[in-house]
């Protein structure tokens, strides 16, 4: 698996992950210990998830994932899912200086696209068109998303193509991401996948922390990025 070499002024690394998923979790627990509706906690993750966003285009790391609603979210209170609707777009339209400010970023927003509203979708495909030809950092935007659902959709899209005998490689070339992810981060003490890039975290070196997504600073991600750096990557070989 590629690892690279990245400088930047504040910090170094001699090893970067290729491909990075955050979990963004706790909104909702940081919200009720300041005792504030859920809705203040999302909006508080999303003024992190902007900040880290940028950090790691910054970095140069070439593919991040983040996880910002799931196919379950769904069945959270209606109020809830509402805001982090309004989010999701506030962001989108604030989208292309966020860009700017971090370099070369290509934004992409993967998941389930037909349940969101048209006005919503449009935003979604014209932050896309814009960021298309970006060559830096590719940061994913997980929506509507399930590890679960990416494997089935893959699955289905190479049958609908006449696949009668389908082979890991297919799988992987049909995914919403690049195959594999070298580290996942999750944040708020929780320490499972929740149904996150099932596929591509085979190998993938896990990093929690028990602090909560609208705390999480940029001193947060260098801490995993330099455990990552001492892990010993064996992908299922010997020592």
């Amino acid at each position: 698996m590629a690892l690279f070499t990245k400088k930047n002024q504040e910090v170094s690394f001699e090893v970067l992950p290729e491909h990075l998923g955050i979990i963004m979790d706790g909104n909702g627990r940081w919200a009720k210990q300041r005792g504030l509706p859920r809705k203040a906690g999302h909006k508080a993750g999303a003024e992190v998830y902007r900040e880290i966003s940028k950090e790691c285009g910054r970095l140069g790391i070439k593919n991040v994932t983040f996880y910002a609603f799931s196919t379950e979210n769904w069945k959270r209170p209606k109020e809830e899912v509402d805001a982090l609707m309004a989010l999701c777009k506030s962001y989108l339209l604030e989208a292309k200086e966020d860009v700017k400010q971090a370099g070369d970023i290509r934004l992409k927003i993967i998941g389930d696209k037909e349940s969101f509203s048209p006005d919503l979708l449009e935003l979604m495909v014209g932050a896309e068109k814009e960021t298309e030809d970006h060559m830096g950092t590719t940061v994913n935007v997980a929506v509507n998303y399930g590890g679960r659902q990416e494997i089935v959709r893959a699955v289905n899209k190479l049958i609908a193509e006449g696949k009668t005998e389908i082979t890991e490689e297919d799988i992987s070339a049909n995914l919403y991401t690049v195959p594999e992810c070298d580290l996942i981060i999750r944040p708020s003490g929780e320490q499972r996948l929740s149904n996150f890039l099932l596929w591509q975290a085979a190998y993938s070196e896990f990093w929690y922390s028990d602090v909560l997504w609208p705390d999480f600073t940029k001193e947060d991600l260098y801490r995993a990025l330099r455990d990552f750096e001492k892990r010993n990557r064996r992908f299922g070989g010997s020592e």
